[in-house]
């Protein structure tokens, strides 16, 4: 198993009204939280997509505990608990400056060739990079 938590502050423009974070939002975070993930093992999106591979996003669920308010920064816990093959499957926690879980979530997301739009495995040094987490 594979996890990195990154931290990120709720700005006025991401709230509601109320002050909670838009729900739109989350997704952001979640956005935020892998491209942090792959940068702490020294991998880029920009650097696959230099190697002609995307990752769009083919699947996401997400429940609500709490809000996450303006000015708090939420800690957001990215995981990947199985190898990636064609498909890379996360899962989200963010948690609220007390170390309250206010949210969870997953993505699944497609590895694709640029060239052609069909999906296709990870480039080798993507995987082994991964390999020594799910030994």
């Amino acid at each position: 198993m594979f996890e990195h938590s990154t931290k990120i502050r709720v700005r006025y423009g991401e709230t509601d009204q109320m002050g909670y974070m838009y729900y739109g939002n989350y997704a952001e975070f979640y956005e935020v939280g892998r491209v942090e993930m792959l940068r702490s093992l020294g991998l880029t999106y920009a650097g696959m997509e230099a190697n002609g591979i995307m990752m769009p996003v083919m699947e996401m669920s997400c429940k609500y505990l709490k809000p996450a308010r303006y000015d708090e920064e939420i800690t957001v816990r990215v995981m990947m608990d199985k190898m990636p093959g064609v498909t890379i499957h996360f899962k989200y926690e963010l948690f609220n400056e007390k170390q309250e879980l206010i949210h969870t979530g997953e993505t699944l997301l497609c590895f694709v060739k640029m060239a052609t739009l069909r999906p296709c495995l990870p480039d080798r040094e993507f995987l082994e990079k991964l390999k020594p987490f799910f030994k």
